[in-house]
């Protein structure tokens, strides 16, 4: 969630900030700010809404030139989205200005303290008790980065913390604890960004702060240290992908360019992992074979999609390992005071890496002494450092809030964990494990066969625009794809949507059913039958009280032709990875009926890209 941009160097800082924020615009916001120092005062401009309303009011209002700036855009917690609550905000002598990610969660009693001595707060947000004491730190003769210390000393919470003193115009210093923040290193500039898309066209070149580390960027240099001082080392890395990648290439939506990217990420992720002997080679598997073989249980822990890429591995995992799997919402893991020890394996699933409730699971699991994973399409994010091991998913950038090609990557990981732990513990052979490798290998070519019918899914969706509620029904792996689907739709086209377990519809769900509603139907492939007749079963129920059916089913299945109203012909695959081809006119059909709404496909209302806080 929220985007924060900082910037020192020779440029106007503020294009540099707006093109940042801009560019984090994905994130999800709803209001935006910039401040700027020059001759020796803060210059502010803050909006309610989209980044174009505070540009308006710059164009009719402009900024002094300068130098050095920071800008954010906010999602709302503590206030509405208003102008006030808007960041950055400043302290009560308009010296020091500050934006920041997160929540300050002892804000309260903080304001509460500096209230009694006749400060006056301006907005409602949790953020404003930072400015004021970092401005009372300055003010008593210290100087900012000590500042900045002594206050992170005093907050609970999970934050990034940004600051700049009118008094002080060459020197930005910021603070991360359990929340995203990176550098750019530039050459006579320097760059800060909740990721790496905030300063791409500038330098790709960046560095990667820990836990509970400050950072001080000036035109020459960057110091790092921890909150007392103490000098500290950030990890430098190179971003693998320019400004191009993250332009719309000709789409409407960056959700619809990454949806048809899908086949290219899918081979991306599956580059290098067998050796010249055929074995499969992670990432990052710091553990060691006898740990894999001495694992009695796996749990998978993520939220929203990253939950549903996990309820495919778990029958991935099983069927190929034999090791019980559990599938559990990273939001309740902790709390319900698992059974875990150092024969349990975590896999966290994060396409950012930084998912707060996630983040603080693994913390849980590695206190319980488990071994921890992670599947994360960012490289040195919060959650990948933590892990004892990585896989990591190579999507690429993902702009779109809706996550698609976060998704299949996802999916991809899962495989390879679950071929490489039967790698490891032998419950396969070598050539079992190559086979299936091949048909992984085979899945871009198959995904972009799905890619070529998609006209005929986006009339399908365009003909549902009247429509307020959809189902959609799966068995076996086809379940959790029923949910992904059912999730894109609420997502992007604000509707009533729901995924159903299709044995589960006699219990209760079928009195949803109604004349002409649409399920949609993920039909198992063939090869396994018993799955396969009692989802026809499942069908032929819905039809019979009168709901018109969209059947996804492999090509020259002439069992489903005679049940469905609408059929989406898939290709031929096993089983288990049909996930990889069957969301994908799921994604394409949320996509084209939330444009035909008239809805803001990238950016859906009420939702950021990465969760953030808890």
């Amino acid at each position: 969630m929220c985007g924060i941009v900082g910037y020192v160097g020779e440029r106007q800082a503020q294009d540099v900030v707006l093109g940042g924020l801009r560019r984090l615009e994905y994130r999800g916001y709803d209001s935006a700010g910039i401040t700027v120092v020059a001759d020796g005062e803060l210059s502010v401009g803050k909006r309610a809404g989209k980044l174009g309303n505070l540009e308006k009011a710059l164009g009719e209002e402009p900024l002094p030139p300068a130098t050095l700036g920071i800008g954010h855009t906010r999602w709302a917690t503590h206030g509405p989205p208003t102008d006030a609550n808007a960041h950055p905000h400043t302290g009560g002598a308009g010296r020091v200005a500050v934006v920041h990610n997160g929540i300050i969660e002892n804000f309260d009693e903080l304001r509460s303290r500096i209230e009694a001595d006749d400060h006056v707060f301006k907005s409602e947000t949790d953020t404003e008790i930072a400015a004021h004491l970092i401005e009372l730190q300055v003010v008593s003769g210290v100087d900012l980065p000590t500042a900045m210390q002594r206050v992170c000393q005093q907050l609970d919470g999970a934050f990034t913390l940004v600051a700049v003193d009118a008094a002080d115009p060459d020197r930005v210093v910021a603070a991360r604890r359990n929340s995203p923040l990176v550098v750019g290193l530039g050459e006579g500039e320097n760059f800060l960004g909740s990721d790496v898309a905030a300063f791409i066209d500038h330098t790709r070149e960046a560095l990667e702060l820990g836990q509970d580390q400050i950072v001080v960027l000036t035109r020459d240099g960057v110091e790092v240290t921890d909150f007392f001082g103490v000098p500290a080392e950030a990890t430098p890395f190179h971003v693998d992908w320019d400004l191009n990648a993250a332009e719309k290439d000709g789409h409407d939506w960056f959700m619809r360019k990454e949806i048809f990217e899908q086949p290219r990420a899918v081979a991306d992720s599956l580059i290098g992992r067998r050796g010249v002997d055929g074995l499969l080679q992670l990432d990052e598997m710091r553990l060691a074979d006898e740990e894999i073989r001495d694992l009695d249980k796996i749990i998978i822990i993520a939220c929203g999609t990253s939950f549903y890429a996990g309820m495919v591995a778990k029958y991935a995992i099983e069927h190929w390992t034999r090791t019980p799997v559990e599938v559990e919402l990273a939001s309740e893991f902790r709390y319900r005071d698992p059974i875990i020890d150092q024969t349990t394996l975590v896999v966290a699933i994060s396409q950012s890496g930084e998912t707060a409730d996630t983040l603080q699971a693994i913390r849980h699991a590695r206190t319980q002494r488990a071994k921890v994973l992670a599947i994360c399409n960012t490289n040195g994010s919060s959650i990948p450092r933590e892990s004892d091991a990585v896989i990591y998913t190579h999507a690429g950038p993902e702009i779109g809030v809706a996550s698609t090609k976060g998704f299949v990557t996802q999916l991809v990981a899962c495989y390879l964990l679950a071929l490489y732990v039967a790698q490891t513990k032998g419950t396969r052979f070598g050539d079992e494990i190559g086979q299936i490798m091949q048909q992984l290998e085979s899945m871009p070519g198959r995904i972009e066969e799905v890619l070529a019918r998609a006209d005929d899914v986006y009339r399908l969706a365009r003909e549902h625009v009247a429509n307020r509620s959809v189902l959609f029904l799966g068995r076996h792996a086809g379940y959790p794809v029923a949910l992904e689907g059912a999730l894109k739709l609420k997502e992007l086209a604000y509707l009533h949507a729901e995924g159903f377990a299709a044995g589960e519809l006699k219990h209760g769900p079928i009195a949803l059913v109604e004349d002409g509603m649409p399920v949609l139907c993920v039909v198992p492939p063939r090869g396994r039958d018993h799955l396969h007749g009692k989802m026809l079963s499942g069908i032929q129920e819905v039809r019979a009280r009168g709901a018109r059916t969209i059947c996804l089913a492999e090509e020259g299945d002439t069992t489903i032709a005679p049940y469905a109203d609408e059929l989406i012909t898939l290709p031929r695959v096993p089983v288990l990875l049909q996930p990889l081809i069957a969301i994908v006119p799921l994604q394409l059909f949320a996509c084209e009926l939330a444009t035909a709404l008239g809805h803001d496909v990238d950016q859906p209302r009420n939702l950021a890209k990465s969760v953030t806080v808890e």
